[in-house]
């Protein structure tokens, strides 16, 4: 066995594929039921992934994958911040 280290997967919430950890973006709801995008991946909170990418947001919006992963409604604000995050990333 190499010490090759196993990398951490991730299902997306938009298209439903399995991914590396770090090529995600998480969005996470904190004990307070605040949802924050986490960029470093390492905030506090139940979590959930997306890829960067505007499509996989739609699709997450569509198919209400962010409600599934938390259990409950998604207010609209939380939707407007992370397609104003996809876009920054996307200009990059």
């Amino acid at each position: 066995m190499t010490g090759t280290k196993k990398l951490p997967l991730r299902k997306c919430v938009g298209c439903q594929e399995m991914k590396s950890k770090k090529e995600m973006i998480r969005v996470i709801r904190t004990g307070e039921g605040e949802f924050l995008l986490d960029q470093t991946g390492k905030k506090n909170g139940r979590g959930a992934y997306v890829c960067p990418d505007q499509k996989c947001l739609e699709l997450a919006i569509k198919n209400k994958g962010l409600e599934r992963s938390f259990k409950q409604g998604i207010p609209q604000d939380v939707y407007e911040s992370l397609k104003k995050e996809m876009s920054r990333i996307e200009s990059r």
